[in-house]
Formats: structure tokens, C-alpha cells, sequence
């Protein structure tokens, strides 16, 4: 299915103009999702990219952007914080509201999956939350800060290698992390939540997994993504993460037209009287396991 990349720009949480990509299918879209990245990453990465424009060829919008001082966006990423980057994830969904449709879906990844937890009870019309290798508490993200966490507390800022870059880290960022009350957000997110990640991640412990999975309440679902490494750099997870999102998101959007009803919305017709082994139900009640 042929799709088309639109590059895009929208005022972000402190004014400064976000640059963004919209995926879109061919034809319109079964529906709307916003992609968010990894910490000091941006919409360009590996991951991302990937995973987006095969969401598209799927049927899906996707609108994936730079958090503000990141990327191509502008401002001071100095002076943001784990909320002013929610409210980001917020300005792109009012974007989306206004030009396309409301997003049903919100995917994150490492820290972009918290942000999406975080950001899901403002966007109403959301109907799936999906992460991917994301910290069940967004304060994990200070251990990527070393020994320059004490320079910040200290100094009130430092400067601080990530990944090969330097970013400058103000406590205010510290001080935003200490206060989330995230536990309570996955806990009253109330709509189905898939939870993907590797079991050797390095950098964002698969722990962090569990600790999401038993937080929320069904509907969840868990996906191991078997030797990934944390930023998804082959290929093939990313192509896999794709793979399985678009599969399980699609049971929770409208039923493309021309399509088999799902199992439970078919017409109930005459049952043969033998054949009555397993019942569905019965695999519900059991319910997904966990990591």
C-alpha cells in the first residue's frame, strides 16, 4: 500500500515550533496515532522512522515530532522537563484534532513510552496506549546522568554527555522527575495497554516491564522482544515491534469496511451440537501473562 510523509511544524508546550513527520496511508486513514521517542532522541531515529511507516502501510496516520530543544525543533531543551514534554505529546494531539482526526493510539518509546502513560488521560479520544522499552517510573531516567546528578543538585546545572552529545541538564529537571505520580496514571489509564520490551535491555531494566504490566488493569497485554536492544537498532525488531502493534492495535479500532467482522460481533447463526470443546471465554478468564 503506497503512502505519503509530510513534513509539518505546530507550537509546542513553551511556543517554540515543533517539527514533526504525518505518515499517511493511502487513502484515509483507519485511524490516528502519535509516535514519541526515546530521551535526547529524535523522530528521525531508527526506531522510530520504521516503526511509523510501516503503521502507515498498514492504514494508520502517524504523526511522529522532536520534543522541544531536540531535533529539528525549536527551543531550549535546557529548560524543559518530563512535563513540558507532556504537554508536547498533548499540543500534538490537538494538531492531529484539528487537521486530520483526534489520535486513538499513543506509542512511546524508553522515556516517550512514559510521557504517553503520563499524557493519555488528557487526550480523550484515546483507545490504546502502546511502549516500548519505556521506565515504569520517569525518574529512572537520571541514571543515564551519572555522576554529573550530584554537579546538577549541586550547581543547579552541568552539562552532561548522552549518547555522544552534550545536553545541559538544569535541576529543574530533577525536580519535575521527583514528583510524578506515575503509578497512579497506569493504574487509572482505562484503555487496553500493550507493553513491548527486551529482556536484555541494558539501559531501561525489564523490571521496569513487570512493574508497568501489574500496575495496569486488564486490558494489557505483554510482548518480549527477544535480544533488542534498547534503541531497536536492527531491523528486524523494528520491523517485528511494527509487525505485532499493528496487529493488536487493530482490535481495538473501527473494523475497515469490506472486512470479516471480529469473532464476537459476528451474527450468532446455528451451532452444531457437537465440536463444543474449548470455550473462548474460558482463555479470557485466564487472562494474558506478564512478564
Amino acid at each position: 500500500m503506497a503512502r505519503t510523509s509530510r513534513r509539518i511544524e505546530f507550537p509546542g508546550s513553551e511556543g517554540a515550533p515543533l517539527a514533526a513527520r504525518l505518515e499517511l496511508p493511502e487513502g484515509p486513514p483507519r485511524a490516528c496515532a502519535v509516535f514519541a521517542h526515546c530521551f535526547t532522541c529524535g523522530k528521525d531515529g531508527l526506531a522510530a522512522a520504521r516503526i511509523s511507516r510501516a503503521l502507515s502501510a498498514g492504514g494508520l496516520a502517524v504523526l511522529r515530532f522532536d520534543f522541544t530543544g531536540l531535533g529539528d525543533s525549536g527551543g531550549d531543551f535546557s529548560r524543559t522537563t518530563f512535563s513540558s514534554n507532556v504537554e508536547d505529546l498533548v499540543r500534538a494531539a490537538e494538531y492531529l484534532r484539528e487537521t486530520v482526526a483526534a489520535p486513538s493510539v499513543l506509542i512511546g518509546h524508553s522515556l516517550g513510552g512514559a510521557a504517553v502513560l503520563a499524557a493519555a488521560s488528557r487526550i480523550p479520544e484515546t483507545r490504546a496506549v502502546v511502549t516500548i522499552g519505556a521506565p515504569a517510573d520517569p525518574a529512572h531516567v537520571t541514571k543515564s546522568l551519572g555522576a554529573a546528578r550530584a554537579e546538577i543538585e549541586a550547581l543547579g546545572a552541568a552539562e552532561v554527555d548522552l549518547g555522544g552529545r552534550t545536553f545541559r541538564i538544569r535541576r529543574s529537571f530533577l525536580d519535575d522527575l521527583a514528583v510524578q505520580p506515575q503509578s497512579g496514571r497506569i493504574r487509572r489509564l482505562g484503555v487496553p495497554l500493550l507493553v513491548l520490551h527486551s529482556p536484555v535491555d541494558r539501559v531501561v531494566e525489564v523490571d521496569n516491564a513487570r512493574l508497568i504490566f501489574d500496575t495496569a488493569r486488564h486490558p494489557k497485554s505483554f510482548v518480549a522482544l527477544d535480544g533488542a536492544d534498547h534503541l531497536l537498532t536492527s531491523r528486524a525488531d523494528s520491523d517485528y515491534v511494527a509487525e505485532v502493534l499493528r496487529a493488536w492495535v487493530g482490535r481495538y479500532l473501527p473494523v475497515l469496511e469490506g472486512a470479516a467482522p471480529r469473532r464476537e460481533e459476528r451474527v450468532p447463526g446455528p451451532r452444531p451440537t457437537a465440536a463444543r470443546g474449548g470455550s473462548r471465554g474460558a482463555c479470557e478468564a485466564a487472562g494474558p501473562t506478564g512478564p
